[in-house]
């Protein structure tokens, strides 16, 4: 167990830790040569130049200006001073709503803090229940519930501030719902024209004999959506395509190097080895061979392309489905096509940069088995890691050390390396235990077949959330130094769980503090210095950059990483939840990581990260919903703990909370939710409206016809436009081979001009 001692040792090294990558980020940032590295989304853009191309040699690589050096915490007022509209004009809604969950943070706990230090330290401290049971104990635990002797009237105070928190909670929650609704719904409202604002994803088509897919598809929306059907993209397995594509791209990078290569040198020509990263194998003439290697390449994609547009087989029963107005897709999106709600499933279509184009190959039929083997292998993923974990938290300790390796006590005995490892170590361990947990949370959902990339980042989050929630709280909260409280916690009854863990919460809160400022402050400072892509930035343009766009793909700007830092808030303040009436010391650590994170990666989201998707804060409910979670959760443990401090005539007055929470929770749900799962037809008309008064004479049908092609039908350089072309051709109407549909009120070849609508007797399918 650390004492305040070891705390205030690990607090001192975390603090240092992070001030050296601070510091070193500050000298980093202004050096030239890691211009790249630290302000890459300006590149992206085209906004920013070089400082290597320009000035002296010695200052192209070095910053010379000893002045920048004394500012070198300037970057943290300029990354608050962009408003916020300027923000989301910036960096888009997601990256805007992102940094409020920090917000909420901050404005629910310092508040919380506040009052659960004045009032509750006092209270806590004020007994000596602790001294008087001759238990082990630190100075931190005198300032919990735990010196609050049984039966006592002081509970009271604890109950009370429970309210309070709950209450003041709720409101925080509500207005911020409202915001981010507001804020959500303007932005749709304001902007541009883009082509998922007009699509939907129809999927589930059921096969016909007579006609192909997309006769099918552009029929079956002709017919019940005459008025606002435009036109259509079937949906083509182009996997494979797709990996002989990217073999090209870098072939024909080697290709281009080599050439400049032998341009600057005529007299030797360059060579290669054709074994693993040309490490190996037979040396050949490097131009010869990667011009030979592109026209295999070549004579493989064409065959592949052939392929892929003309066999059954690989056009799914999938479409992107444009129309000619945003009502008519809210319309479509929102509605069942048809009685049987198994087939011609229609949803909103992901921007066309969000789609995760591999999953669309994958027949609907296959996805709910998919899922349910992933929801199968979470379980045991989830469940099974559990004992690891408890197994390594305990040896990781200084118990753990003096009992597995006592060899090691001449080294843990000495008092300053004790108190380093007691606040240090387990926090640590734990954290190098989860580093490949967000990879393989993110392969399964990629594996469920979800086709966007936004939605694989929500599913991976939700995922990473709960096993944080198991392995993370629970076990380290139950599994303490003794797997046998593990075994006890497992085999106790349901009614009993929240009474065990209620009393070892208490016990863990020096655990806590130390794993949130080893994952928390070290981790964000760690974040902003960027020492990964910084290293590998300079790796590949040392040994691997070639070309100008090698150059570019190498900087890494990344995201936000939705998936791994929501779960990560989202701990914290289930932490916060569950901590602020039982042990409140712990509130001011959370708060300074919500503080110092905001500042981080708003500076990063202005700086270096390059969102790929943008899906207006569809996240938002989510978020809401584990907030709420984690509130009724620290209801729930209070009233365990309760109980076993023989406080019964408490419980009636805290049953009413968990009460109120999840009515709280439904109202908001009811009242902002629709908002985040529809698009309200109000607001469609209006915007095609302003639209169609703006720009009559848009050519909306030249916009979206290839708006949802596969990116490898565009980015090939050779028969791009016949590809193009081939598949546009496919969306106009043939002359149809079934005898039911030959009145179809429409010509063989569809002009631009709208379709005339059908008359009753022909709506036959």
């Amino acid at each position: 167990m650390a004492s305040v001692r070891d705390i205030g040792v690990s607090a001192g090294f975390n603090l240092l830790s992070a001030f050296v990558f601070l510091l070193a980020f500050a000298l980093l940032r202004i050096q030239p040569f890691n211009d790249r590295v630290y302000f890459p989304k300006w590149y992206l853009r085209g906004l920013r130049s070089s400082p290597l191309h320009t000035g002296a040699f010695v200052s192209k690589f070095v910053n010379l200006d000893f002045k920048s050096y004394l500012n070198f915490l300037n970057w943290m007022p300029d990354a608050i001073k962009m408003p916020e509209s300027e923000l989301i004009e910036h960096a888009g809604l997601d990256s805007v709503v992102y940094l409020r969950i920090y917000l909420i943070g901050l404005k629910i706990f310092v508040p919380v803090a506040v009052l659960s230090m004045v009032v509750l330290f006092p209270v806590n401290y004020t007994n000596d229940t602790l001294v008087l049971s001759k238990a082990v104990f630190s100075g931190i635990d005198k300032l919990s519930v735990s010196n609050i002797p049984l039966k006592s009237p002081r509970f009271w105070a604890h109950i009370l501030v429970q309210y309070a928190v709950t209450f003041w909670s709720c409101y925080v929650l509500f207005k911020e719902y409202a915001r981010v609704t507001a804020m959500r719904l303007q932005f749709m409202a304001s902007e541009r024209r883009r082509p998922d604002q007009f699509t939907v994803l129809a999927r589930n088509i059921p096969p016909d004999a007579d006609e192909s897919i997309s006769e099918l598809v552009e029929h079956f929306f002709l017919v019940n959506h005459p008025d606002h059907y435009l036109t259509h993209q079937v949906v083509h397995n182009a996997n494979k395509l797709s990996d002989l594509v990217e073999e090209k791209k870098k072939k024909q990078n080697s290709l281009v190097y080599y050439e400049l290569k032998f341009s600057r040198n005529q007299n030797q020509r360059p060579t290669t080895k054709t074994g693993f990263l040309g490490l190996c194998g037979q040396r050949v003439d490097a131009i010869e061979y990667y011009t030979a290697e592109i026209e295999r390449l070549n004579k493989e994609i064409a065959e592949e392309r052939e392929r892929a547009e003309h066999d059954p087989k690989s056009i799914m029963p999938a479409a992107f489905v444009s129309f000619k107005t945003r009502w008519g897709a809210a319309v479509c999106a929102q509605t069942h096509q048809t009685r049987n709600p198994t087939i011609w499933l229609t949803d909103w279509a992901p921007e066309p940069r969000d789609v995760y184009w591999p999953n669309l190959a994958i027949p609907y039929v296959h996805l709910s088995v998919r899922r349910l083997m992933m929801s199968v292998a979470f379980f045991f993923l989830t469940f099974f890691f559990m004992v690891p974990i408890a197994i390594v938290q305990s040896l990781a300790s200084i118990e753990g050390i003096q009992k597995y390796a006592p060899f090691l006590n001449f080294i843990v005995e000495n008092p300053f390396i004790k108190a380093f490892l007691s606040g240090f170590l387990p926090g640590l361990v734990l954290k190098l235990f989860l580093i490949f947990l967000p990879a393989i949370l993110m392969m399964m959902s990629k594996f469920e077949g979800y086709e966007a990339l936004s939605i694989l980042e929500r599913r991976s989050a939700s995922r990473y959330y709960m096993f944080n929630f198991v392995n993370v709280f629970l076990v380290s909260v139950v599994a303490g130094s003794a797997m046998t409280q593990l075994d006890t916690f497992l085999k106790s009854p349901p009614n009993k769980i929240f009474e065990i863990i209620g009393i070892a919460i208490p016990l863990k809160a020096t655990f806590f503090i130390t794993y949130v400022m080893i994952d928390g402050w070290a981790g964000v400072a760690g974040e902003i210095l960027r020492l990964k892509p910084l290293i590998i930035y300079h790796l590949k343009n040392w040994f691997m950059v070639k070309t100008e766009k090698d150059r570019e793909e190498a900087m890494d700007a990344g995201s936000i990483g939705f998936n791994t830092g929501e779960p990560q808030i989202q701990l914290y303040i289930l932490l916060a939840f569950v901590y602020a009436v039982v042990t409140p010391i712990i509130l001011p650590f959370i708060l300074v990581f919500f503080g110092f994170s905001y500042l981080v990666y708003r500076h990063q989201i202005i700086n270096v990260y390059n969102q790929e998707y943008e899906s207006a804060a569809a996240f938002w409910p989510a978020v809401h919903g584990r907030i709420v979670t984690a509130m009724v959760f620290s209801q729930l443990l209070l009233m365990g703990l309760m109980s076993t401090k023989e406080a019964a005539s408490s419980t009636p007055f805290l049953i009413i909370l968990p009460i109120i929470t999840i009515w709280f929770h439904k109202f908001c749900k009811g009242r902002f939710e629709p908002a985040f799962k529809t698009y309200p037809l109000q607001e469609a008309m209006m915007k095609d409206t302003l639209e169609r008064a703006r720009d009559p004479n848009f050519n909306l049908k030249g916009y979206l016809q290839s708006a949802y092609i596969h990116p490898v039908f565009k980015d090939d350089d050779e028969d791009d436009n016949d590809v193009q072309n081939k598949l546009e051709m496919e969306t106009e109407l043939v002359p149809t081979r079934r005898q039911s549909r030959r009145n179809t009120p429409v010509p063989s070849k569809m002009s631009y001009a709208s379709s005339p609508s059908p008359s009753s007797k022909h709506m036959d399918l």
